[in-house]
């Protein structure tokens, strides 16, 4: 079975903290500055990540506790949403490589993501369906080669039928030490270069 991991953010979506916090501010009523010091500074984004807070709902009640701001799923989507359009190219890429074998997205982000994907990306949701694995659910972030691994163990496959896609060379570099074959997504430019490193992945054994 082959195996295809999509990244999100920056991949599958551009994404731009600098219109998402504003946009936080704006529905939460608390400066822009607060937000960023108490939450993002402080370590607190990462730990989630992390699955330190389990639901979405926890998640909202400590980022309520440490920065005064007490958002609903929908406002946290909502902010979330204004830093994230889609990259239509990788989303076809995406589509493409469901054709050949198991595709999944493996993103770094905590448990209001899992909860809101299908409202902030309703296309990469309907391609995915069930198969969206996330560092908040298996505690373990991207660099770390371990993480690559527990994506792989999660679908019963091997490093060596799994391909990955990602923005960062670190998360890059993290999946080649596991023998996991990769491709650097940095901008809509290399989008055929991606088809066709899909189309070889898929086609490197006689059918």
């Amino acid at each position: 079975m082959d195996l295809y991991l999509f990244d999100f953010d920056k991949t599958l979506y551009a994404y731009d903290f600098r219109k998402r916090l504003p946009a936080l501010s704006r529905v939460s009523g608390v400066s822009q500055y607060h937000l960023a010091k108490t939450w993002w500074a402080a370590g607190y984004e990462v730990r989630a990540e992390l699955g330190e807070w389990k639901t979405a709902q926890d998640y909202l009640d400590k980022f309520a506790e440490v920065t005064g701001a007490r958002i609903t799923l929908d406002q946290w989507c909502e902010a979330r949403h204004a830093a994230s359009t889609p990259n239509a190219g990788v989303v076809d890429a995406l589509r493409l490589a469901a054709t050949l074998g198991t595709v999944s997205l493996f993103s770094n982000n905590p448990p209001p993501f899992v909860a809101t994907l299908a409202k902030m990306a309703p296309d990469v949701a309907a391609i995915l369906g069930p198969n969206v694995l996330v560092s908040c659910e298996i505690g373990i972030r991207k660099p770390d080669p371990k993480a690559y691994l527990a994506a792989v163990q999660h679908y019963g496959g091997t490093a060596i039928d799994t391909y990955f896609v990602d923005d960062s060379a670190s998360n890059i570099a993290g999946a080649a030490a596991d023998g996991i074959t990769t491709f650097h997504y940095t901008d809509a430019s290399e989008v055929p270069a991606l088809d066709a490193s899909i189309r070889a992945f898929g086609s490197r054994h006689p059918r």
